[in-house]
């Protein structure tokens, strides 16, 4: 229960933890985010860190000059495309096989069924939507692995939504995030921005949901 209080405290208040993070450890702080955005979508177990969140920070702090914006956006762009690579190749080699247990803490199967009910609605432009929602984010390459989705296809879609992910939140972070109404209620702007990428995923799951039952009826 501590730890899952210290997330949240993380994910709420990520501004407060990158700005003495910098200061303690300045031009390595680009190494310590790319490792965080890589692994967010890079390793199937680790679904619940921040990427928004983080993104949006390291975008203000970028404006407030304690970190060059072109530098961070190809590290995280980098780190993007690279995570979805590796998760992508744990899905392809692994297959459903880690999701058998139902009680897993982890690989939850919940999660994977809103990504396949995602993938239902969207195709493979889930792999360029999907990188704006997180949980969904994170089981989006892996889905695609499983599904044999064709390499060339997946690597253009996975481009273009890792770059555009970036591009949307560093440059939000960058022009709004040293805002004093944004310093001030960060908490809540993370939060804002959690629920409303919340909304497409659980959207379609329930419409996935209401058809099937629709066809047992019919």
């Amino acid at each position: 229960m501590n730890a899952l209080l210290q997330l949240a405290d993380f994910v709420l208040h990520v501004d407060r933890y990158l700005t003495p993070l910098l200061q303690q450890y300045g031009g390595v702080t680009y190494a310590l985010m790319f490792l965080l955005i890589f692994c967010e979508t890079g390793l199937v177990v680790t679904p619940f860190l921040p990427g928004d969140s983080v993104i949006f920070a390291l975008g203000a702090l970028a404006a407030a000059g304690g970190l060059d914006i072109g530098i961070l956006a190809l590290v995280l762009m980098s780190a993007a495309v690279l995570g979805n690579v590796v998760n992508y190749a744990i899905g392809f080699k692994l297959g459903p096989a880690v999701f058998k247990s139902e009680s897993s803490r982890f690989f939850k199967r919940e999660y994977l069924d809103k990504t396949h009910a995602f993938y239902e609605k969207y195709g493979a432009l889930t792999v360029i939507l999907g990188r704006f929602m997180p949980i969904i984010r994170t089981f989006v390459p892996f889905v695609a692995g499983i599904g044999r989705m064709r390499y060339a296809r997946f690597a253009l879609f996975n481009l273009i939504g890792s770059v555009c992910w970036v591009a949307v939140f560093l440059s939000g972070g960058f022009f709004f995030g040293t805002l004093p109404f944004v310093q001030k209620n960060f908490s809540l702007v993370a939060l804002g921005i959690a629920v409303i990428s919340f909304v497409p995923p659980v959207v379609a799951a329930i419409k996935v949901r209401l058809r099937s039952k629709e066809r047992i009826k019919g």
